[in-house]
């Protein structure tokens, strides 16, 4: 027996997501996009937001190494901290380079029109647009909304 999808908040935000980049972007071309520009702009923001932690951490230092008596347990807390974040985004940054690379290898496969036409036949029916009347009508059956009184 197949198991039920999740129905929390974040799990349904990520089915809506889903569907709507299959509907938007529903050839392998537009996905190929879609994924490299997902990819890039998360490696930007990471590593904008390495470098500024990165700059701040090494001003931080140079300001505890000429002070040292004002240092105690809580600013050692907060740099070990503050170090551990630079040192999972770094490690962030490396995977997607990693992902980039692999990626740039899904840019090799070009497929024919017809072909992404049956991309585009597939996205219809994977996510269906939500607003669609025979959408919206099936979707008020299956939750007896008080629109559509019980069929009993």
């Amino acid at each position: 027996m197949p198991e039920e999808p999740c129905q929390c908040p974040d799990c349904q935000r990520f089915y809506r997501e889903h569907d709507r980049l299959i509907r938007e972007c529903p050839t392998l071309r537009q996905q190929q996009e879609v994924n490299w520009a997902a990819l890039q702009s998360f490696r930007t923001l990471c590593g904008r937001v390495l470098e500024d932690l990165q700059k701040h951490n090494n001003q931080k230092n140079l300001i505890t190494k000429t002070d040292d008596l004002s240092t105690g347990p809580v600013v050692e807390r907060s740099s070990n901290s503050l170090n551990q974040v630079i040192t999972d985004l770094e490690n962030i940054n490396a995977h997607l380079f990693s992902i980039e690379a692999l990626m740039e290898r899904i840019f090799d496969v070009k497929v024919p029109e017809e072909i992404e036409s049956k991309f585009k036949e597939m996205a219809g029916e994977l996510a269906p647009d939500p607003l669609n009347a025979d959408r919206l009508r099936l979707n008020r059956l299956l939750h007896q909304t008080p629109d559509l009184p019980d069929r009993n």
